[in-house]
């Protein structure tokens, strides 16, 4: 009969102890059922004597061996005792039937059989259903899944005759080095620990057998097996509360039925270092039953293991700390002697004893355990356990745990290169042959089977490394033992193929940590966790997507893989458009560039980026991270817009500069005043096109136009400090205050376009038109410093000037009409918001200084919004993708996509020239490889790089000998202007070092 196993509450009134029984849920269980439950109780326990009822608080172990032997021993224990409960070991389905129903016919008390059973029958019985372990059930997304296994296997429990089962295990196994729990845990996370629980515990108690979590308080974060020493937890009550004791109060607050107690030392639950937990009246009635509400069976963990078992008087201090029944193992009668002399010497209450039996026969009676007992019919016993439904469940759990971890760049599903055959090499010992068979089936191209033994020797193994050399797509086939594979770590690790590999693991996690220095150039593993017939098929096919996997990885494997982990893969999907092996670079290298961006997005370097690298004109990282900001937590999208800040000096200024050099209308020695009369009879007349193109011109760096707008009349004290007060409360740098309330002078913005006010710098606001040439004038005004290096923003606001002269067309439509348009760039542009929403450029500021206000989609660089937002130095907005573009086209001589744009020997000639006192070239910016310390680039960057970087955190360098251009733009100026973070984590350099390594 189907009914759910509800938590009884017991009440203790006055000195009479009376028990009443109650339940959570009432609507499950007949309305009389108080009634009748009392009586049966009252009625059974007025029968036993004082020696009966200290018997009903034992549960003893016997292997499951039907001989004569065992039957005799049974008898005279439930006749003379009249012990509580049973705990079969080692044997068979019906050699335990047998002896259950000798026990049950010869007691005169009903005895409750329990079972330790943390993967069902199988765990201690031949031939009978065989479930994954916890750590692999962990991975299964859907909980429903693990309540219908619970429902199972209640059923098989109770076919058999099996009222408790001493599961599941309730540890969150935080250690990686536990050298007991690991695999019998659901994983490392309290929270989803607790839902697995109470999952398979519902299942299990609506199915009619008692669920008892263990080991309270939490045997998750130890190094030592309770079986041979005692564990010791060391945490403070903060961390025991959020992670130890999580999963039991959820079980708690669920109205599950049974905890068992372990055998765990734990200073902050009992001070007094000695007791353990099992033994401790703080920790058994204080923490589970007062403090955490527990009213359900309390169960010591075994008693003969070394964690307690020297302890004196162990039986009696189990019981007086709380637990309701102990578990002595084969030492029944001493326990019961050990008992009676505590109760007659006073040490032990029977008003104790008396509550603790009464409490018993009450979850008996819930049990179904009432007069009439009918024996279990033993023959057909495993037929009726095995069913075929019993055994679709395990092949469903199975399957739902496969954990595909990685598939970098979507090597899965395996495609492989034209006809070239596939490479399998097995590892282990040979229990992988249906694997190995199914492989070959589903593979589209011949597949050759190689095979890594311990007995190779060091020649044979290198043989067969050139042979695997050879290969385009390698799959390697892991099985045997979890400890027997690291004989095979050094090969592994060491295996440099020009192939991605993929993994397949028939073992548990545990048989990955081992080689977790070969998975760390893994394309893809595929955890199956066991051997099992069905899975090897069933992982063949998830390698090839016939089949899905959806699991995700309960335990972290070291630094390589976190728990929570999983790809999903979906029958039909289509793999990856580029494998870097096929270009000659290494995935795993480039995978690299995730933990990088990941890094600098939890240090909050910047709230989102893209990252984008080519390799001979392909794709071959492509990824956008984080969000548009702190408070916008929309995704970074591969379209949304960045400000390029100086980036645009190489992505519209100098292209602007190199066509019209490339029409012959422009030379590098023409001098600017040339074509810009303002400066003619300055300082400046002489400085050439070459000059500020390297950054020679004598010009300074930039100079504060701004100021020129503001009102000093309306500044208290100086402009900018570096304390706060009430008149400067705009934070610039980390130590910069600028003046919060200052006024523009007047005629020089309005809220309202006009035909005077042109230059739109921000939201409502618009600058007077002659402010450019302010600018302009202010450039011819300055001092210059003779012809030596001196990178500066204004040399660029020339160039502008220049190239809008030569050309007869304002920059923005110049490099739109000869470059963007034709390109098929549209969202390259300068003034974005002309053509696009705020929702789709990612925010560059917060409360900017001038502007006071947050700053979307205008162009962060002053003296570029005081241009109106198209400046040479500064304006332009794009998306990785689009920069790319531009840049691949200089790399492949001025040509993209069948057109051209410059000529080759311009693309060379100004992609090349170096400067003959600094680092830089004609416009681009070039490794600095006498002081890599100061250098843009990484230290494996070659002299033939070219690119620049941007100030709101961007950059892009092409590698003309590798035939790269990488990509990578940020905010990270968002929210926070003075924010460094970016260059002091070296991230867009370490991404560049990342690429140089995938291609060495």
């Amino acid at each position: 009969m189907k009914r759910t196993i509800l938590l009884m509450l017991v009440v203790l009134l006055g000195g009479n102890a009376s028990l009443l029984c109650a339940q959570t849920e009432t609507s499950f269980l007949p309305s009389a059922a108080d009634a009748r439950c009392k009586q049966w109780v009252d009625s059974v326990y007025s029968g036993l004597n004082l020696q009966e009822k200290v018997g009903q608080l034992i549960v003893t172990t016997f292997p499951a061996r039907a001989d004569k032997k065992k039957k005799k021993q049974i008898r005279d224990l439930v006749r003379k005792y009249k012990i509580g409960g049973l705990l079969f070991a080692e044997g068979t389905p019906e050699e335990q039937a047998i002896l259950t129903n000798v026990a049950q016919k010869n007691s005169k008390v009903p005895v409750l059989i329990t079972f330790d059973g943390e993967w069902g029958l199988s765990m201690r019985l031949k031939g009978t259903p065989y479930f994954p372990k916890n750590a692999a059930l962990g991975c299964i997304e859907d909980n429903s899944l693990i309540y219908e296994y619970g429902r199972e296997v209640a059923r098989e429990f109770r076919e058999l005759g099996v009222h408790v089962n001493f599961a599941p295990d309730a540890d969150v196994n935080t250690n990686p080095l536990n050298p007991v729990i690991h695999v019998r845990s659901f994983g490392e996370d309290a929270k989803k620990v607790a839902e697995k629980i109470v999952a398979y515990s519902r299942g299990l108690e609506s199915g009619g057998v008692l669920s008892v979590s263990k080991h309270f308080p939490g045997h998750g974060d130890t190094d030592v097996d309770s079986h041979k020493g005692l564990p010791v937890l060391y945490y403070n009550r903060e961390r025991l509360d959020s992670v130890e004791l999580y999963p039991f109060k959820e079980m708690i607050h669920a109205g599950l039925g049974g905890v068992m107690v372990g055998h765990l030392q734990v200073p902050a639950l009992e001070p007094d270092n000695i007791t353990p937990s099992s033994l401790s009246k703080k920790i058994v009635t204080g923490l589970l039953k007062d403090e955490m509400g527990f009213r359900g069976l309390v169960f010591t963990d075994a008693l003969d293991m070394k964690g307690v078992s020297s302890v004196p008087r162990l039986t009696t201090k189990a019981l007086l700390a709380g637990n309701d029944m102990v578990l002595v193992q084969y030492n029944t009668e001493n326990a019961v002697e050990e008992v009676l002399e505590a109760v007659k010497e006073g040490l032990l209450p029977e008003s104790e004893v008396e509550a603790k039996c009464r409490k018993i026969l009450t979850y008996k009676y819930l049990l179904g355990l009432r007069q009439p007992r009918p024996q279990l019919q033993v023959s057909g016993m495993s037929y009726r356990i095995n069913t075929d439904e019993a055994q679709a469940l395990v092949t469903k759990l199975r399957q739902s745990a496969v954990t595909v971890l990685g598939n970098h760049f979507g090597i899965l599903p395996l495609t492989p290169v034209g006809d070239a055959p596939i490479a399998v090499l097995s590892v282990g010992e040979g229990k992988d042959s249906i694997f190995i068979n199914e492989m070959k089936k589903l593979s589209p191209v011949p597949m050759d089977h190689f095979r890594l033994t311990k007995e190779m020797t060091a020649d044979a193994r290198g043989e067969l490394a050139r042979k695997l050399a050879d290969y385009r797509r390698i799959v390697v086939s892991v099985s045997g033992s979890d400890a027997g594979v690291v004989a095979f770590d050094d090969f592994l690790a060491n295996l440099s193929l020009p192939a991605p590999i993929v993994y397949a693991f028939f073992t548990s996690y545990r048989g990955m940590q081992p080689l977790e220095p070969a998975l760390s150039k893994a394309s893809a593993v595929v955890l199956g966790h066991s051997s099992e017939t069905d899975i090897q098929q069933y992982v063949a096919g998830v390698i090839f997507a016939k089949v899905p996997a959806q699991g995700k990885l309960s335990m972290s494997i070291g630094k390589l893989y976190r728990a929570g982990e999983g790809s999903v893969i979906v029958p039909g999907m289509k793999p990856g458009n580029i494998i870097p092996e096929d270009l000659g670079m290494k995935s795993y290298e480039l995978h690299r560039i995730d933990e990088i961006v990941k890094a600098g997005l939890a240090a909050k370097a910047y709230p989102g980026c893209q990252v984008l690298v080519l390799k001979d004109g392909q794709p071959v990282y492509d990824k956008c991270f984080g969000t548009h900001s702190d408070k916008d937590t929309t995704a970074v999208r591969p379209t949304d817009m960045f400000d390029l800040a100086s980036l645009t000096k190489t992505t519209a200024t100098l292209l602007a500069v190199m066509k019209l050099y490339d029409e012959g209308k422009l030379r590098l020695t023409d001098k600017a005043s040339q074509y810009l009369p303002f400066l003619r009879n300055t300082n400046k007349k002489n400085i050439t096109i070459r000059d500020l193109l390297l950054h020679e011109s004598g010009l300074p760096p930039y100079i504060r136009f701004y100021l020129e707008a503001i009102d000093p009349n309306s500044v208290q004290g100086p402009y900018a400090q570096s304390w706060v007060d009430k008149w400067h409360r705009t934070q610039v740098s980390e130590h910069s205050y600028y003046c919060s309330d200052f006024k523009f002078k007047k005629g020089l913005v309005s809220a309202k376009e006009s035909s005077v006010y042109t230059l739109h710098v921000a939201d409502d606001m618009w600058l007077n038109k002659s402010f450019k040439n302010t600018i302009l004038q202010k450039i011819a005004r300055c001092d210059v410093d003779g012809k030596r290096y001196v990178y500066s923003d204004l040399g660029f606001i020339l160039l502008q000037q220049v190239v809008e002269a030569v050309a007869k067309l304002p920059m923005d439509l110049y490099v739109a009409k000869e470059f963007y348009a034709p390109m098929g760039l549209q969202r390259t542009m300068y003034l974005p918001l002309l053509r696009y929403s705020k929702q789709e450029i990612m925010p560059t500021a917060a409360n900017d200084f001038l502007r006071r206000q947050d700053l979307c989609g205008y162009v962060h660089d002053e003296a570029a919004a005081c241009m109106g937002g198209i400046s040479g130095n500064a304006g332009l907005f794009s998306t990785a993708t689009e920069v790319a573009k531009v840049y691949q086209m200089l790399l492949n001589g001025g040509e993209l996509n069948g057109k051209r744009y410059l000529s080759e020997a311009t693309c060379r000639l100004f992609t090349t020239e170096t400067s003959a006192i600094s680092r830089r070239g004609l416009g681009f910016d070039k490794p600095y490889l006498s002081d890599l310390r100061n250098s843009p680039c990484a230290p494996s960057a070659t002299a033939a790089v070219y690119g620049h970087t941007g100030f709101t955190g961007t950059c892009t360098w092409v590698d003309p000998e590798n035939r790269t251009v990488y990509v990578f733009l940020s905010n990270r100026l968002c929210p926070n202007v003075w924010n460094t973070k970016l260059g002091e984590m070296n991230i867009r350099t370490n991404i560049q070092e990342a690429i140089y390594k995938s291609l060495k």
